[in-house]
């Protein structure tokens, strides 16, 4: 993910990704992951903005819930 941004000279960018099962829920992992990815981006200088969960229904957005 790091390097991808630096590809892009990114200064910021928003994770997505679907969950197969249907709920937009963010499980256990996926919060660790984006804090593990939010701190590896940051040495970097690139900000997270949000990352998106696509399920049945309406997305879920980890920002909207202070997540991030």
């Amino acid at each position: 993910m790091v390097k991808r941004a630096l590809d892009y000279n990114a200064a910021a960018l928003i994770l997505c990704h679907n969950h197969p099962s249907g709920s937009a829920e963010p499980s256990i992992a996926d919060r660790k992951m984006t804090k593990v990815l939010q701190k590896a981006l940051e040495m970097v200088d690139v900000r997270v903005l949000d990352h998106i969960i696509v399920g049945e229904g309406d997305p879920l957005s980890m920002a909207e819930y202070g997540w991030i």
